[in-house]
């Protein structure tokens, strides 16, 4: 069923409304059963996020080389590229400013007493330290362990290579290896749409997982922080991309929003950009009203390379430990951390609370280090969860913003008709 068809369905039968209803469900499941709940049924969660990310790199590498081959080589590629990268350096260091000036206008860290907070073990994440270790991380080694781990920005670096040699080969070959990577992709997309119908089952079990082993308790800490972050957010999402819509798109930020409310309920339940990936391509396609050959390039460097969130939680997250400690931090140090939290969230695996351990990195540059501030990251760990559910849901509508803008510049019809 295709996402018009949908949007003529009751009210009831609508992803989105279901998906909001598991939610809800999910949230008094877990309250209600606690730990007991959370350990029988979280297994559903997270198979659903698994069979999520089992399409990733296939329909990654399909949507790329056809999106890519399409545009073609030369002035084309090189337009559609210049536009999106520049895009996502300019929504990424708004986001960055935004998070600076929220941090700074409530201080939500002064007086805080939080360093004696357990702190909980964190994931390790390798990051890039460098624009240069991330440009030498761009081109993978091993082509086929670059997808098996997946180290997505080296896939995508590969494919848009793949997709411009195949734009220069001679008619003949191009249009039958075209045609297969055209055929593989629409077979990707109908193997997505039956795993997104699985979605309010896997959102219900999702939510009651996090309710049930955490509880209200990792909702009450730290609450002037995450009302902090929360209003950034909401001042990135609901102002800036909004204003960046109608400026640069002449879109209706309404409309939009309207157009991208499946993945962004999906985007908030599963906190994963990647997961999200196939319905937010689908959705763009399909209610948004981008082009393949715009959709195909800008949604999967996007899911890899834009993390406006989780760009301005690791900007705030580094003022608000430096407020806890009683650390003042001077201009010039403040904007060191606007430019190694946008290198830093280039670089942010888009995988769930990839955003809380990538903040050392931002932390080190401003030399904030030692065991209080490890205390404090953890006691932020225990909160993470609806945090990340929110600037994820940041990450995947900036993205959406992207491809819709783009598209317009590029001469389409019909993007985000009323």
């Amino acid at each position: 069923m295709s996402e018009a068809q949908a949007g003529r369905l009751p009210w009831h039968r609508r992803l989105h409304v279901q998906i909001f209803v598991g939610m809800g469900l999910g949230l008094a499941v877990g309250l209600l059963g606690g730990e007991a709940v959370a350990d029988r049924i979280g297994w559903i969660g997270t198979l659903f996020v698994r069979l999520l990310k089992m399409v990733i790199v296939p329909l990654v590498i399909t949507s790329i080389v056809t999106g890519v081959a399409s545009v073609g080589g030369g002035r084309g590629l090189g337009r559609l590229f210049g536009k999106t990268l520049g895009y996502y350096v300019l929504s990424s260091a708004l986001a960055v400013l935004t998070g600076l000036a929220v941090l700074n206008l409530i201080q939500p860290g002064v007086g805080a007493q939080i360093v004696g907070a357990e702190s909980r073990a964190l994931p390790d994440l390798q990051t890039p330290s460098s624009i240069t270790d991330l440009l030498l991380g761009m081109v993978p080694l091993n082509v086929i362990d670059a997808a098996a781990k997946p180290d997505m920005l080296g896939v995508i670096f590969f494919c848009i290579l793949f997709g411009i040699a195949l734009a220069g080969l001679p008619e003949n070959p191009r249009e039958r290896l075209l045609g297969l990577f055209e055929s593989a992709f629409q077979a990707m997309m109908a193997l997505t749409s039956g795993i997104v119908r699985l979605a309010p089952i896997g959102v219900f079990a999702l939510i009651a997982r996090v309710a049930g082993s955490s509880g209200l308790d990792a909702f009450r800490a730290l609450g002037l922080y995450m009302v902090s972050i929360a209003l950034g957010l909401a001042i990135h999402v609901g102002i800036t991309l909004p204003i960046l819509l109608r400026v640069l798109g002449g879109i209706r930020p309404g409309v939009h929003f309207r157009n991208m409310l499946n993945p962004l309920t999906m985007a908030f339940s599963t906190a994963s950009s990647a997961a999200t990936l196939p319905v937010t391509l689908r959705a763009v396609e399909e209610r948004v009203g981008v082009s393949n050959r715009v959709s195909s390039f800008v949604l999967p460097m996007g899911a890899t390379v834009n993390m406006d969130g989780t760009a301005l939680y690791e900007c705030a997250g580094v003022l608000f430990i430096a407020q806890v400690l009683g650390v003042d931090l001077s201009l010039s140090q403040q904007f060191v951390v606007v430019v190694t939290a946008l290198l830093a969230s280039i670089g942010a695996a888009a995988v769930p609370s990839a955003g809380l351990v990538v903040i050392f990195l931002v932390l080190e540059s401003v030399n904030l280090r030692g065991p209080e501030v490890d205390l404090i990251v953890g006691a932020m760990l225990a909160i993470d969860r609806p945090l990340d559910m929110g600037r994820t849901a940041v990450n995947v509508f900036s993205d959406s913003c992207g491809a819709a803008i783009i598209a317009r510049s590029e001469g389409e019809a019909g993007v985000d008709a009323a």
